[in-house]
């Protein structure tokens, strides 16, 4: 079939499904998931698979393994609703590790879309590593750096420390040396590449902006 684009129809199951709140509503409705979220959520993953594996051969393609599941995990947290109103992918290694490894994303909500690649919450250890290899110029992250200075559809975010660190080094390194968490994302409060069947094309082209990025991210992992 291949991918076509996500639906209308797809934001107003997640956001029915967030607003029922209960396992009865969603049973009844289990056909439209499969049919709005989930099957276009696969194709879209079978279209990128081999682009994915061309960036890292070690990178999990099986939908099943990578596609967010409709229903929330509550046991860590204040938010007790058994259903979220979004939905995503993950491009990684390490399923176990997901929420401390880098990867690629791509998330449909009821805002818009999101995509990029970085941690969800990286390890301290990760990220006094990631400061060690800044600081010493590393090749690696001098490429990471090149790629990511030399494109303008990503920005570079996470959580700053209150205070700043490295007054010494130059804005742009610092940038990366004042993070508690990293990541480069691009954020879109529209629908129209969800919608469009070039959607697979688009995330491709950014996703390998951003491999040199990736490359710097897994050799810190490498180096913890």
């Amino acid at each position: 079939m291949g991918f076509e684009g996500f639906s209308k129809e797809a934001l107003r199951f997640l956001l029915e499904n967030r607003m029922n709140n209960n396992r009865e509503w969603y049973e009844a409705h289990k056909h439209e998931y499969r049919k709005y979220v989930y099957e276009p959520f696969v194709e879209l993953v079978k279209a990128l698979a081999p682009s994915m594996k061309e960036i890292d051969d070690g990178i999990i393609t099986v939908p099943s393994k990578i596609i967010s599941r409709v229903r929330r995990d509550t046991r860590f947290t204040k938010d007790k609703s058994l259903y979220r109103d979004n939905a995503w992918i993950v491009f990684l290694r390490d399923k176990s590790q997901m929420s401390v490894s880098p990867c690629f994303w791509f998330e449909l909500g009821q805002y818009g879309i999101s995509y990029g690649v970085g941690y969800y919450k990286a390890q301290n250890a990760s990220m006094a590593k990631m400061r060690e290899i800044i600081l010493e110029r590393h090749p690696s992250f001098l490429a990471a750096l090149k790629a990511y200075e030399g494109q303008d559809e990503f920005v570079l975010g996470g959580e700053n420390y209150k205070r700043p660190r490295y007054p010494d080094q130059p804005d742009n390194i610092r940038q990366w040396l004042n993070r508690k968490n990293i990541y480069f994302e691009n954020v879109r409060r529209d629908f129209g590449p969800a919608f469009s069947a070039g959607l697979p094309d688009m995330l491709i082209n950014g996703f390998r902006k951003l491999k040199q990025v990736y490359d710097f991210l897994l050799f810190v992992e490498s180096s913890v």
